[in-house]
């Protein structure tokens, strides 16, 4: 495949791959804002990146009632009402390399960042559909296809979501052409993309030129044989090869959260500061933190949170004297459901939920110039993000402020 046409990337994301490009953020840095920012948005590929002319691209819906149609992004644009809504797109893989501790997993080594709480613009699926007279039909899907560039697995790029979810406006799905009030840009999937809120983001497919309706999930590779969560005796891909049939494409990721910061700040304080995602029965309630290996826990102030489809960033000051040790975070769910020590072993590592964790001091806050050049560019404090957090523990409300 031809990479040599990429846009390019932001400089605030930690490289994991360079071809196809796939990179996040720390953690420490993302939990500064409440919205993330587009330079710290991580970037998921299965092929290279384009950039297209906004001007020209369209898409085109099949399996309607009224036949094919084409439409180009001025012409959603002006016939649709331009619908928003703040959602958290995360990558199946979240903490995957924390899950390849256990025992090796297929997949990119992703740490925690591959999280993005954005504000997203376009147009309500559930209108387009209604405009070429979709109505609600039993165990039907919509399937969505990016040819517009290649990937690594199958010919194009596909995913699908149930009939049902798509046509109730309740589900926010868009054909999104924003983010963060601001066109969408290539890295990530612009000039359109599905977001499909509650959903992992596989299946908010990027570039997006088809939509299908059909009675069937989409056959493509990243639906059927990928993005499922296998038995731990599955261990390679030989022996899985059977077995994708079997089980059901994931949709909704778990309950979960984040330590993303623990710095003594020296007076006998600890400070602590993450995020939380919900999961499929709803919203996260509460999030607790422990010093003691979850013998004893404490609950956390929740400072953000949106709606059913956001993060949640939580941070607590505790007493603690000790110089060195482990912090440990649960997320509550208002049914009642708690995040679990541990997460389930599979062999694409995904869906990884077991407790946040995070030790202190963390070394990485030192050592990485990613983290460092994020602190400098967006906060404007310090050289290390050291002194990004202290200033935090300090006066938060200066970057509630300067994020909002």
């Amino acid at each position: 495949m031809d990479y040599s046409c990429e846009p390019e990337h932001s400089q605030h994301l930690n490289i994991q791959e360079k071809q196809p490009f796939n990179a996040e953020p720390t953690a420490a840095a993302l939990v500064e804002f409440p919205i993330t920012p587009e330079e710290l948005v991580y970037c998921r590929n299965h092929g290279p990146v384009r950039e297209f002319d906004a001007e020209s691209y369209s898409i085109t819906i099949s399996g309607s009632p009224k036949g094919d149609l084409t439409l180009n992004v001025k012409e959603l644009q002006s016939l649709f009402p331009c619908a928003r809504v703040v959602a958290a797109l995360q990558c199946a893989g979240i903490r995957r390399a924390e899950m390849g501790k256990v025992k090796r997993v297929h997949g990119v080594p992703w740490a925690d960042g591959v999280i993005a709480n954005c504000k997203w613009g376009g147009v309500r699926l559930s209108d387009l559909l209604q405009h070429v007279g979709v109505t609600e039909q039993d165990n039907h899907h919509v399937c969505f296809e990016s040819r517009a560039t290649l990937c690594q697995d199958d010919t194009y790029y596909g995913a699908s979501i149930p009939l049902e979810v798509a046509l109730d406006p309740r589900h926010d799905v868009l054909i999104a052409y924003e983010m963060n009030d601001q066109p969408l840009s290539p890295d990530h999937g612009g000039p359109l993309r599905v977001v499909v809120p509650g959903y992992l983001g596989a299946r908010w497919v990027k570039w997006v030129d088809r939509i299908i309706i059909s009675k069937e999930e989409s056959p493509n590779f990243y639906q059927q044989r990928d993005y499922k969560i296998l038995p731990p005796t599955v261990e390679n891909k030989v022996d899985a090869l059977p077995l994708w049939s079997k089980y059901p494409a994931m949709t909704a990721l778990p309950l979960n959260s984040v330590v993303a910061v623990a710095h003594p700040t020296g007076d006998d304080k600890l400070f602590v500061k993450g995020y939380a995602l919900p999961g499929p029965s709803g919203n996260v309630k509460r999030v607790e933190i422990s010093l003691d290996d979850g013998e004893t826990w404490q609950d956390a102030n929740l400072t953000y949170q949106h709606n059913n489809w956001s993060w949640t960033i939580w941070e607590a000051e505790v007493d603690c004297k000790l110089p060195t040790g482990t912090v440990y975070s649960r997320a509550i769910d208002v049914e009642g459901n708690v995040q679990p020590r541990e997460g389930i072993w599979n062999m694409r590592g995904v869906a990884y939920n077991g407790w946040g964790v995070r030790d202190w001091p963390d070394p990485s806050l030192i050592s990485d110039p990613t983290a460092r050049s994020v602190a400098e560019k967006f906060l404007g404090v310090g050289e290390t993000v050291f002194d990004m957090v202290q200033a935090t523990a300090v006066n938060s409300s200066y970057f509630k402020k300067s994020s909002s």
